[in-house]
C-alpha cells in the first residue's frame, strides 16, 4: 500500500467529546493593536482608560489542574518550534537528550516526556520513533495555544497520561480571515520562513494553508571538541485543514507532510581517526498525517453530541550514528467514538469506544562493526477499549469528575485505568483541586529512544514489560486582592509511583546503557509554588519555585534519578507600554543541580567525570515593536552564555566506547541572538 492510498484510507471523521463546546470556544477573535500609525491630527482624545492587559496564561476552569498558553504568551520568546514554546512557563522543562542529534525531551513532574501525553487537536500523537524529535515539528507561528495538565488527565483521549497531557492547538481555518507571515534569522546560522492563510469558502466552509521551512545549516564547534555544537537541519512542512458547520452539524479536517534531513557528529576538520574515518550522523525524515473530525448535535439545550475521530501517520525515517544504523517504517492508526450530555444542568455523562494500532518494521545494527548483519524487528500492538466519565458540578463551586476505562492490548491483554478529579470553589480568592489515577503506557524501546545509539556504550534492551503508574496530586489557587491589583498564587504537590517501569541504567556499567524492566521502587515527588502580580500598568512579574525529590532503582540500589535538576527557579517580566506600541520580556531561569551517573575509574585513579554537576543559571530576553500590520522583534537566549563543560565524554576517539554525548544536564549551546518580523495581512 503505497502513501497516498493510505493516507487517504484514513481520512475519516472525527471529534472530541464536548465537540460542539470545543469548535465554539476555539473561534479566535483576533485584538486589534493600537498603534500611533492609528492617530490622526484631527482628533482628540478627551480620555484613555486601560482596563485590563489580555492574560497569556491562565487557569483552566474545570477540575483538572493545568494552565492554557496563548499566543500573547507565545508571542514572549522566539517560539520557533514547540520545544521553545516552554521558555516562561515553570512547570515545563525543555532539555536536550543529546549533544550531537538535536534530540529533545519535555520534563513534567521530574520525570521525562515519554511519561507526558502528546495531543495536536485533542488527537494523540508523535508516538514512537517521532518522539525524540517531535517538538520540532510542531512550528511556533502555526499554534494558536498549548494546553498544559497536570497529573493522570481525562480518560477520553485515553490511558496513557501518566505525568499529564500537553495538547496543541492549531490556527483554525474559520477564525477571521487573514494571512501572516513570519521570518525569522539568528546568529547560529538558523533561518525560517513561515506563512499562513485561511479562507471562507461560503455556507459554513472554510480552509486554510500552513507552510514552514527551516534552514539550519553552519559548521559552529564553539567549544572546539570537534562536533557540530549542534546538528545542521533542513526541514519542510506543510498543512492543509478544513471546517465546516452548519449548526447542527461539525466538520474539522486536514493532511499535513513534513521532510526533514538531519546531519552531525565532527568537523571536516577534526582530528581523523580509525583509518581517517570521521564520525558522521545522519537522519532523515519523512512524515505524513492526516485526521478528520466529525461531531452531530443531537440536543442543543442539552449539548447532547455524537463524534467520530479518526486519525492516521506514516512515520519513515533512515538514521545512522557512525556505522550504527537504524530504519524504521512506522504507522498509526486512531479511532474514537464518543457521546456526551447534560442529562441535568448539574450532570453530565461521556462515553466511547477507541482503537489505537501502532506497526513498526526495524532494521537496525547496535555496533559499529560494518560487517555485522542488519536486524530486523517488527512490532505491532491494537488496543481497543471503552470509557465512561461522569461530572458533577454544582455551579463551578464544587465539581467531581470520575472517570474509568477498560483496554485490551494484543500484548498486555486487559487493563482497568481509573482517574478522579475534584475541585470546590467555596469563595472567590481560594480552589481547591486533588487527583488521583493511573496510568499504562507500551514501550518502544529502540524507537523511542534510538538517539542513545549516538553513544559508544552498548545498548542492550531486555524484553520489557507494561508501564504502569499512580498519579496523586494536590493543590489550591489563590485570588488575593493586594494594593488594588489581584496576586495570583498557586501552590501545588503531586507523587507519582511506578509498579513498572522501563528503567535507563547508566550506572551499572559504565560501557553499556541497558533499558530493563524495574526491580524495585521508582517515584517522583514535585512541589511547585508560583505567584504573578501586575506591578504597574502594563506590568506582569512571575515567580516559581519547583523541588522535585525524583528516585528509581538501579541494579538493585535506590538512588536519585540521574541527570535531573533537584529544583527550578523562575522570575519572569513582561511590560507593554500603554498605547501597546512596545513590548519588553525578560526570563530568568534558576536550575538546581543534581547526580551524575556512576563514574568510573581511570587508570591514573582519577574519575572519568563529577559525581554530580552544579546548579546554573539562563536568562533570555525579547523586545518586540507593533505596527499596524506588522511586528518587528529581536532578543537573546542563554543571555548568561552558561553551557556544560565537555558535554560529549571521549570526543577525541567517537569509536570507543567511552564516548558518550547522551549525558546532558544543562545547556550546550551558548549565547545566542536572533531577530524576526511577522506580517499580519488581513482586511482590516
Amino acid at each position: 500500500m503505497n502513501t497516498r492510498i493510505f493516507i487517504a484510507a484514513i481520512m475519516m471523521m472525527t471529534a472530541t467529546a464536548g465537540y460542539t463546546r470545543e469548535i465554539n470556544d476555539s473561534i479566535n477573535v483576533r485584538d486589534t493593536i493600537p498603534s500611533r500609525d492609528m492617530v490622526h491630527k484631527n482628533h482628540k482624545l478627551k480620555e484613555v482608560t486601560v482596563v485590563s492587559r489580555q492574560i497569556g496564561m491562565k487557569r483552566m476552569n474545570g477540575a483538572i489542574n493545568g494552565i492554557t498558553m496563548e499566543k500573547e504568551e507565545l508571542f514572549k520568546a522566539a517560539c520557533c518550534n514547540l520545544g521553545e514554546s516552554f521558555v516562561t512557563n515553570p512547570s515545563v522543562d525543555v532539555t536536550y537528550s543529546d549533544a550531537t542529534t538535536g534530540a529533545k525531551q519535555i520534563k513534567l513532574l521530574g520525570l521525562s516526556g515519554t511519561y507526558v501525553q502528546m495531543l495536536t487537536e485533542n488527537i494523540p500523537n508523535f508516538r514512537g520513533a517521532a518522539s525524540p524529535f517531535a517538538l520540532d515539528y510542531v512550528p511556533g507561528p502555526w499554534m494558536q495555544s498549548i494546553q498544559v495538565s497536570k497529573g493522570s488527565s481525562t480518560v477520553k483521549n485515553g490511558y496513557e497520561s501518566i505525568t499529564g497531557q500537553i495538547n496543541v492547538e492549531y490556527r483554525k481555518p474559520n477564525d477571521e480571515e487573514q494571512a501572516e507571515v513570519n521570518l525569522y534569522g539568528d546568529t547560529k546560522s538558523r533561518y525560517e520562513a513561515n506563512a499562513d492563510a485561511n479562507i471562507h469558502l461560503g455556507k459554513g466552509l472554510s480552509t486554510e494553508i500552513l507552510t514552514h521551512y527551516e534552514d539550519n545549516w553552519g559548521s559552529m564547534d564553539d567549544n572546539k571538541d570537534g562536533f557540530l555544537d549542534k546538528p545542521n537541519r533542513r526541514q519542510y512542512n506543510l498543512q492543509n485543514r478544513w471546517a465546516y458547520s452548519d449548526g447542527q452539524y461539525i466538520f474539522h479536517g486536514g493532511i499535513s507532510a513534513m521532510k526533514e534531513k538531519r546531519i552531525g557528529g565532527q568537523t571536516d576538520d577534526a582530528p581523523h581517526v580509525l583509518g581517517n574515518e570521521l564520525y558522521k550522523i545522519g537522519i532523515n525524515t519523512d512524515r505524513y498525517e492526516a485526521y478528520l473530525k466529525n461531531a452531530f448535535v443531537l440536543n442543543q439545550e442539552h449539548k447532547t453530541n455524537i463524534a467520530l475521530m479518526l486519525s492516521g501517520s506514516l512515520h519513515n525515517q533512515n538514521s545512522n550514528y557512525g556505522h550504527k544504523i537504524y530504519n524504521v517504517d512506522e504507522k498509526n492508526f486512531y479511532g474514537s467514538l464518543m457521546f456526551e450530555s447534560d442529562i441535568t444542568r448539574h450532570h453530565n455523562i461521556s462515553t466511547g469506544l477507541s482503537v489505537n494500532h501502532d506497526y513498526y518494521d526495524q532494521d537496525f545494527r547496535l555496533t559499529n562493526e560494518i560487517t555485522d548483519a542488519l536486524n530486523n524487528n517488527k512490532e505491532k500492538e491494537t488496543v481497543t477499549g471503552a470509557y465512561v466519565q461522569y461530572t458533577f458540578n454544582l455551579d463551578n463551586k464544587f465539581v467531581a469528575m470520575a472517570g474509568l476505562r477498560a483496554d485490551h492490548s494484543t500484548l498486555y491483554g486487559t487493563f482497568v485505568t481509573p482517574r478522579l478529579h475534584l475541585k470546590y470553589v467555596p469563595n472567590d480568592i481560594v480552589s481547591f483541586r486533588l487527583s488521583a489515577g493511573k496510568g499504562y503506557r507500551s514501550v518502544h524501546a529502540l524507537a523511542e529512544n534510538n538517539f542513545l545509539l549516538a553513544s559508544g556504550r552498548a545498548l542492550v534492551i531486555d524484553n520489557l514489560r507494561q508501564e504502569s503508574a499512580w498519579n496523586y496530586g494536590a493543590s489550591a489557587a489563590f485570588n488575593i486582592p493586594l494594593f488594588g491589583k489581584t496576586l495570583r498564587l498557586n501552590t501545588e504537590y503531586y507523587y507519582t509511583r511506578f509498579e513498572d517501569e522501563a528503567v535507563i541504567d547508566y550506572d551499572s556499567d559504565p560501557t553499556v546503557i541497558h533499558i530493563s524492566n524495574l526491580n524495585g521502587k521508582s517515584y517522583s515527588h514535585t512541589m511547585q509554588i508560583d505567584a504573578t502580580y501586575p506591578m504597574f500598568m502594563g506590568m506582569t512579574v512571575t515567580a516559581a519555585y519547583r523541588l522535585n525529590d525524583v528516585k528509581s532503582t538501579y541494579g538493585g540500589k535506590l538512588m536519585e534519578r540521574s541527570l535531573t535538576s533537584k529544583y527550578k527557579g523562575l522570575i519572569s517580566a513582561s511590560y507593554k507600554t500603554p498605547l501597546g506600541i512596545w513590548q519588553f520580556d525578560a526570563t530568568l531561569q534558576l536550575n538546581g543541580g543534581g547526580r551524575m551517573p556512576e563514574p568510573y575509574t581511570k587508570g591514573d585513579g582519577t574519575l572519568s567525570w563529577n559525581r554530580r554537576f552544579s546548579p546554573y543559571q539562563q536568562l533570555s530576553a525579547q523586545v518586540t515593536r507593533w505596527f499596524r500590520k506588522f511586528s518587528i522583534y529581536a532578543g537573546g537566549e542563554n543571555l548568561t552564555n552558561f553551557t556544560q563543560a565537555n558535554p560529549i565524554l571521549g570526543a577525541s576517539n567517537p569509536w570507543s566506547n567511552n564516548f558518550d554525548p547522551t549525558m546532558i544536564w544543562g545547556p550546550v549551546h551558548g549565547r545566542m541572538f536572533y531577530a524576526g518580523i511577522r506580517f499580519n495581512l488581513n482586511n482590516n
